[in-house]
């Protein structure tokens, strides 16, 4: 079977970011699938050119691996340049995206994701001239998200934009999402039930980490270190995480690691440095392939979230991430990512938006170094016997297979 995957925001295992469609994509491949990846060269957390595809006309095609072929697509680089701008990239994707599409053969189904949706009218109008069957993957119940964090006030925009949704939605061969929580949500909307095909790790990445090297060459010794690793955009609410480490910032041996980049980074280090916070160390971004050497130097893991009730339906892939890499979970997320935190002992939950919380938390799991180490197998066998990696993967070639022979 061929898919057709069109996603801007795709990143390989050579580049930051998450890599929930890499993974999939080469375990489809080692089966035998052909897979195909229209993506964008202009990096979605950095807003920096990461393949040059001047010379190729509107994109240019990659190897990336057997039966895996990536193509970027020109794409307007203001991602993160302000409103009007990121929406010039949306659009600009968008339709490249679409030639570049109708350019692939031979391709048995459509595979759309999101955010954000115009990437998925992409994928559908796609399916359509190809007469083939289009899969919707929500990962952000967008345009939702961006209402309830102010970043889409515009009401003619929002009209637009949910009714874009609902198109999606209803005209989608299938739908599958990453997180329990949207899927009432959907349900709402056009009466059908996705399909869950969790986020999750690979637990063998994380076993051959090993954090000496990092916390040596960032003077980290034997620190008890909390590390956040990701995006840092307005949604992480790090700066939250900055006041609880200015709470405790005359605590010896505790030390504030941040990894990752986003537009709000400059903001953040600008923030520390004019309170004098020498318990903090930001980091710039890693490819994933490198993170489980990074994630090996942390004592516990931060998973953090703006305090929106949007976001309780959401799955945090560095949660996994920081359960598959045996470390406790701080939770600084509601809902139901708190609900696979506490039913499988991996960490504790904090309060959103509350830094004093969040400081006693810290405080609590660096008095414990045996309940950290219990919190943090546990995690790991939870990622073993429920969100592994593998097992989403078989389960989301499975829906690929129904599609294609219309069993359903």
């Amino acid at each position: 079977m061929h898919i057709l995957l069109i996603h801007q925001a795709f990143v390989t295992t050579g580049e930051a970011g998450g890599t929930r469609h890499i993974e999939f994509a080469k375990r489809l491949a080692v089966n035998g699938h052909r897979v195909t990846i229209i993506t964008s060269p202009v990096s979605y957390l950095s807003g920096e050119q990461k393949s040059d595809v001047s010379g190729h006309f509107l994109w240019k095609k990659e190897q990336w691996a057997e039966n895996i072929e990536i193509r970027y697509c020109w794409t307007s680089s203001g991602m993160h340049k302000g409103f009007v701008p990121r929406v010039i990239a949306f659009f600009s994707f968008m339709f490249s995206s679409f030639f570049c599409a109708l350019n692939v053969k031979n391709v048995d189904v459509v595979w759309g994701t999101s955010p954000n949706l115009f990437q998925g009218w992409t994928a559908w109008l796609s399916a359509r001239c190809k007469r083939v069957k289009f899969l919707l993957e929500i990962r952000d119940l967008w345009p939702e998200f961006a209402i309830a964090m102010g970043a889409l006030t515009n009401r003619t925009l929002i009209r637009m934009s949910r009714w874009l949704e609902k198109f999606l939605y209803v005209h989608a061969d299938r739908i599958i999402v990453n997180s329990p929580g949207f899927i009432p949500y959907i349900r709402d909307i056009c009466g059908k039930t996705p399909d869950l095909v969790p986020n999750g790790a690979d637990e063998t990445m994380f076993e051959r980490g090993n954090g000496d090297a990092f916390r040596e060459k960032y003077g980290l010794k034997d620190d008890f270190v909390v590390m956040y690793s990701g995006a840092h955009g307005p949604a992480n609410d790090l700066e939250t995480a900055l006041k609880a480490a200015e709470l405790l910032r005359d605590r010896e041996r505790l030390r504030f690691v941040f990894v990752g980049s986003g537009k709000d980074k400059p903001r953040l280090e600008d923030l520390a440095a004019e309170k004098g916070l020498s318990n903090v160390l930001f980091v710039p971004a890693v490819p994933k392939d490198e993170i489980p050497a990074v994630m090996a130097a942390e004592n516990a893991g931060l998973a953090i979230l703006k305090k929106l009730d949007m976001f309780k339906t959401t799955y945090p892939n560095k949660v996994f991430d920081i359960m598959a890499c045996g470390d406790p979970v701080i939770c600084q997320i509601d809902g139901v990512i708190r609900e696979v935190v506490e039913e499988n002992h991996a960490g504790i939950f904090v309060e959103p938006g509350d830094p004093q919380a969040l400081a006693q938390a810290v405080l609590r799991l660096a008095s414990d170094p045996g309940g950290c180490r219990e919190m943090g197998e546990n995690g790991r066998k939870a990622i073993r016997e429920k969100f592994d990696r593998d097992a989403a993967a078989r389960k989301l070639e499975t829906i690929f297979e129904q599609l294609v022979d219309g069993s359903k």
